[in-house]
C-alpha cells in the first residue's frame, strides 16, 4: 500500500476554483490508477475523476468540463483542478490508488490505498 497524503482544500464562493494534491510515497505512480473520491455529509462517497495506469482518464457526469485530473511523476504528485464550483461540490476529497489497472476507476472497491481527506466547501 502507498502513504498518500492530501492538501489544498479550502472555502471558496460558487464559481471558485481550487487545486487539490496528493503526494504518494513513490515515484512509480504511472504504474498505478488513482483517482480522487468524494463524500459530502450524508452521501456515500463517490467517485470523481481518476487517472489509469495507461494515462486514460474517467469523470463523473457531475464534474465533467470543470475537473481536471493529472500527475506529476517527478512530483509523486496527483493533482485535481477543480473550476466553477458548486454548493454541490462541498465534501471532503479523499485521494486513493490501486497498483495496475482500475477495471472500474470510479469504483472504490479497486483502490486499497487511501489518504485522509481534505476537506471542500463551497457557499456564499
Amino acid at each position: 500500500q502507498l502513504e498518500l497524503v492530501e492538501s489544498g482544500g479550502g472555502s471558496v464562493q460558487p464559481g471558485g476554483s481550487l487545486r487539490l494534491s496528493c503526494v504518494a510515497s513513490t515515484y512509480f505512480v504511472r504504474r498505478y490508477c488513482m483517482g480522487w473520491f468524494r463524500q459530502a455529509p450524508g452521501k456515500e462517497r463517490e467517485g470523481v475523476a481518476s487517472i489509469n495506469n495507461d494515462n486514460s482518464r474517467t469523470y463523473a457526469d457531475s464534474v465533467k468540463g470543470r475537473f481536471t485530473i493529472s500527475v506529476d511523476n517527478a512530483k509523486k504528485t496527483l493533482y485535481l483542478e477543480m473550476d466553477s464550483l458548486q454548493p454541490e461540490d462541498t465534501a471532503v476529497y479523499y485521494c486513493a490508488a490501486q497498483p495496475g489497472w482500475c477495471p472500474y476507476p470510479l469504483i472504490e472497491r479497486d483502490y486499497n490505498s487511501w489518504g485522509q481527506g481534505t476537506q471542500v466547501t463551497v457557499s456564499r
